[in-house]
């Protein structure tokens, strides 16, 4: 939940609110909003906010009467827990604020929404079993996670298949990062070999090409919870509404009816060729070079971190490289923008996790670019007492623009040369703590130097600029 003020608060918060559409996010944000009395009299900050977020949000609505403040907030809860989840937007007027009513005119609602999640029906979980049953070369495709405590028994699953696994957005972690059948670099050459894909809240959009790399006569059974994706971009063929989670254990339970032992032939070409190009990063992070290459700063943030962090991943070229290195091994621990591609979220995400845990080492990886965005709440970590590490990935340009003007025009590059700036140096202006790395030997020093520190931290490192593209496309 956010709360902000009236006009520019709220429009200041229209990207966030975006962000968490496209990402399937849970969130209620409360507006202020000018008085009633002064409706359309040209009031301060006077704005009707709902019709901003009609395209972005669930329901979005102005809370009229003091009375029923409890009830719209119900409201509120009811459409953003449905389906995969979303945001909602909820204006309180000002003189609704600050009215009085006695409490026993308050309407306090219970029992307002949905307390079940949908799992498959049992004509349904047959027809999946069988599908998996009858598979010779199944995968496991999952992007949607569990929702607070609830169980995820992916692994079971996976292990009962004898699947190669792949996981994106809220998924990952739900595979240890050392599984045998978990997938980081080879998605692409499963998809094309498969003769089915379990999609777990997935979404056939950019990011997997629309689902085209997949095989023209593989079988596709997609869970969602919301039932605008099934088949969107690639048919289903067991088009399931369902929350994924809940189907998993569902078909865990089920498991001694399309269980096997061990993985396939098929199954462990693909996993020998994802090895394969593991190894090649591996070798690549080898190398000594100043400034620090990509892999090598992706390998060493990594393993700084380890698998019971929680990272927050803001950039372009360098989260995508780092995120196939990342150990972090339990669902929702690694916290990135979603499909919408927003920077500056890095910052935010790591406040309020840090904050829900505050026990857990929080992180932040930052390409250069996406730290100019929110860098400045380095403040707001040193007020809080909030002791986040983050790391900059710092090649002193634009890079995902560079390259693509050097594709298409080399003779006049604009504005996509930042410089290697001093970001560190602000940080420990601001109260924290703050170094410059330009040997790839003193990257987990450094950071590890940042967590003795206790203080909120930020780790610049020098990286090489290299002609890339972001592969958040695919894989």
């Amino acid at each position: 939940m956010a709360a902000v003020t009236a006009g520019p608060g709220v429009t200041d918060a229209v990207t966030g609110v975006a962000n968490a559409w496209y990402s399937g996010t849970p969130m209620l944000l409360i507006g202020g909003r000018h008085m009633l009395r002064q409706e359309l009299k040209g009031g301060l900050q006077e704005m009707d906010h709902p019709r901003l977020f009609g395209s972005v949000t669930a329901w979005s609505a102005t809370a009229w009467q003091i009375e029923r403040l409890a009830d719209y907030v119900a409201t509120a809860a009811r459409h953003a827990f449905t389906g995969r989840g979303a945001p909602v937007f909820l204006d309180v007027p000002m003189d609704v604020q600050f009215d009085m009513v006695e409490e026993s005119a308050v309407s306090w609602p219970s029992g307002y929404r949905a307390n079940r999640l949908r799992g498959l029906d049992p004509e349904t979980l047959d027809a999946v079993v069988e599908a998996l049953a009858a598979a010779e070369r199944p995968m496991i495709f999952a992007g949607a996670g569990p929702r607070g405590d609830q169980p995820f028994p992916l692994r079971e699953l996976a292990e009962a298949l004898g699947a190669p696994t792949f996981l994106n957005s809220r998924a990952r972690g739900a595979l240890g990062f050392d599984h045998p059948l978990l997938g980081r670099h080879a998605r692409s050459v499963a998809f094309a070999g498969c003769d089915l894909v379990l999609a777990l809240g997935v979404d056939w959009d950019f990011r997997t090409k629309y689902g085209e790399t997949v095989a023209s006569d593989a079988t596709v059974v997609q869970v969602d919870a919301d039932p605008t994706k099934i088949g969107w971009n690639r048919t289903a063929d067991i088009g399931v509404v369902a929350d994924p989670a809940t189907a998993v254990a569902q078909l865990v339970a089920a498991a001694d009816r399309f269980g096997r032992d061990g993985m396939s032939s098929w199954a462990k070409e693909v996993l020998d060729e994802d090895a394969a190009r593991q190894a090649e990063a591996e070798a690549q992070a080898e190398d000594d070079s100043v400034p620090v290459m990509p892999q090598r700063f992706g390998r060493d943030v990594a393993r700084f971190f380890g698998p019971d962090a929680i990272v927050a991943v803001d950039g372009g070229d360098i989260v995508s490289t780092t995120a196939k290195w990342l150990q972090v091994s339990t669902p929702g621990h690694v916290l990135d923008p979603g499909p919408f591609g927003t920077l500056g979220t890095g910052a935010p995400f790591a406040i309020a996790a840090k904050v829900a845990f505050p026990d857990k080492l929080v992180g932040i990886v930052y390409g250069d670019g996406a730290f100019g965005f929110n860098g400045m709440e380095f403040d707001t970590m040193v007020r809080l007492g909030l002791p986040i590490i983050g790391v900059v990935g710092n090649d002193g340009v634009w890079a995902n623009i560079k390259t693509i003007h050097r594709m298409f025009y080399p003779d006049r590059l604009v504005a996509t040369d930042l410089g290697v700036r001093p970001y560190h140096a602000m940080v420990e202006a601001l109260g924290g703590y703050g170094e410059f790395v330009e040997d790839p030997a003193e990257i987990v020093p450094a950071l590890e130097r940042a967590r003795e520190s206790g203080k909120p931290a930020l780790v610049n490192v020098h990286l090489a600029e290299t002609m890339r593209m972001s592969s958040n496309y695919s894989q």
